[in-house]
């Protein structure tokens, strides 16, 4: 019985090993599919742009000044010395301010139909506005040794001087005399008077004297 099953299994042995052959391998698994091409990322969207900054208001008074210019400068100066004489201008003296109050003032007839007219400054006691054809000045009293007015424009280079019987305008600067023989009212009545009792002559020679 033994060799029976033997002999069969001989037999069968040779057909199951065709079998195992014969059969179709079993296809290679396939590799995983390549990861799928990713999506490009979108491309990151730029920062939105900053907010242009602010311009600067008034760099030059921001930051530092700029220094002044020559111009600047000179014009600063001329100020300052503008304010300066403004400011002498303003002072007078007691004795200046005397003076002052014998200035004779109005339309000033002079000779050959010329004329001055004389104005004092309320907002400046002891100061005058002189003008008449072609010229224009602003005068202050000057202490004189001989007591007489005189007025000058130290700028114009004016003087304006005033004795009892007339007054005349010279610009010194110019050399020139632009009014002469001029007479206020006051002054009208003492040249009058004069006419009829002269003054005595300063070259008089004394009585006795011979």
């Amino acid at each position: 019985m033994k060799t029976l099953i033997a002999s069969a299994l001989v037999l069968l042995a040779p057909a199951w090993a065709w079998s195992q052959t014969a059969a179709p391998a079993k296809p290679a698994a396939a590799k995983p599919e390549a990861k799928k091409a990713s999506a490009p990322k979108p491309a990151a969207a730029k920062p939105a742009a900053k907010p242009a900054a602010k311009p600067a208001a008034k760099s030059a008074a921001v930051a530092k000044a700029a220094p002044p210019s020559s111009r600047q400068q000179l014009h600063n100066g001329a100020k300052q010395v503008a304010s300066g004489l403004a400011a002498a201008e303003a002072a007078l003296t007691p004795e200046e301010l005397a003076i002052a109050e014998r200035v004779h003032t109005g339309r000033i007839p002079c000779e050959l139909g010329a004329f001055v007219n004389i104005e004092a400054d309320a907002q400046a006691p002891g100061h005058f506005n002189i003008e008449g054809k072609g010229f224009k000045y602003r005068m202050t009293p000057v202490a004189t040794s001989t007591g007489a007015v005189r007025l000058e424009d130290v700028r114009a280079g004016a003087v304006w001087l005033q004795i009892a019987n007339k007054s005349m305008l010279m610009n010194q600067k110019l050399g020139q005399r632009l009014a002469d023989e001029c007479m206020s009212p006051q002054q009208f009545d003492v040249a009058e008077g004069f006419k009829k009792n002269p003054p005595p002559s300063l070259i008089d020679t004394p009585a006795g004297s011979r």
